[in-house]
């Protein structure tokens, strides 16, 4: 099994990080920030994603491309169609069997943040309304592919989201993890 995170995951993508979850809050536009992601998506999948799934491993990937149509789209207010287009050219044909959405209050949610680091991404700088519109948007995406999308409270306390998790790949892919 591998394991990945987007933004990064490849040599190229992780430079891409830097640019894009450091520095001010405003640093880029939303036109700015989906080229750079697709950018950085497109060298993560070609360089460990696509291989490793060649060689028969399973992906579990921190974030992905519905990550940019909702940060992007609904939070920026980019055009979905042109993110859509965006995530033709970097993905291709490959798709996730499964995407987990783990969903908390937007204020509980920011509050884990500052309990687990001082220090904060662009993101997570931003205001509560922007935050509330991503939660939305990633609830939208659930709603409409039930059966890629799993929606999973992330309210209780780590274990016992973590146990959730566990269940739903054991329950959709067939695979038990520990």
């Amino acid at each position: 099994m591998q394991r990945t995170r987007e933004p990064g995951g490849s040599a190229g993508a992780e430079a891409i990080r830097r640019l894009l979850l450091e520095g001010d809050s405003e640093r880029w536009d939303a036109v700015s920030e989906a080229l750079l992601f697709s950018a950085a998506r497109h060298d993560h999948v070609t360089r460990l994603i696509e291989p490793a799934l060649a060689a028969g491993e399973w992906i579990v990937c921190d974030r992905f491309a519905d990550s940019t149509l909702v940060y992007q789209g609904c939070g920026r207010g980019m055009p979905l169609a042109d993110l859509a287009a965006l995530q033709r050219i970097a993905l291709g044909p490959l798709s996730p069997d499964l995407t987990l959405i783990l969903d908390i209050a937007v204020e509980d949610g920011l509050a884990r943040v500052g309990r687990r680091s001082m220090i904060t991404d662009r993101f997570e700088q931003l205001n509560l309304a922007f935050h509330r519109r991503l939660r939305h948007g990633f609830l939208r995406i659930a709603a409409a592919d039930p059966g890629r999308c799993v929606v999973i409270d992330g309210a209780p306390e780590p274990l016992a989201v973590h146990r959730a998790v566990l269940a739903v790949v054991r329950e959709r892919l067939g695979v038990a993890l520990a």
